[in-house]
């Protein structure tokens, strides 16, 4: 049972990563490199397809051997964090703009302490 819903998550994860790579707000790598975990408990060819990826397959390595994340996407995810803070200040009544704040707060301060490959 649980190799059919790994599969079914890595699909999916690599579905939303798609999306994200076309819509700012959507990360791409974390959902790619969740996708990776999934098939490598249900789909060693689809897994094997990930860390082959040109674009991909760097990022989802360097998660697994050191939990690194590059200075580029460490940039990228804080800008995105940026946009989305600016995004809720003009856009969402008082107390809701908070919550896009501290969980930018909280996930870039997380990323930031990431080791760096």
């Amino acid at each position: 049972m649980r190799r059919p819903l790994y599969l079914v998550t890595g699909l999916l994860s690599v579905a939303l990563g798609t999306i994200g790579a076309f819509l700012p707000l959507l990360p791409t790598v974390p959902f790619m490199i969740l996708a990776a975990f999934c098939f490598a408990r249900s789909s060693p060819a689809l897994e094997r397809r990930l860390l082959d990826h040109r674009h991909f397959g760097p990022h989802i390595r360097r998660w697994r051997e050191k939990g690194a994340i590059s200075r580029r996407g460490k940039k990228a995810a804080l800008a995105a964090f940026a946009f989305s803070i600016v995004l809720a200040l003009l856009f969402s009544p008082f107390p809701w703009f908070l919550v896009p704040v501290a969980a930018a707060l909280i996930g870039g301060t997380w990323i930031w302490t990431r080791p760096e490959a």
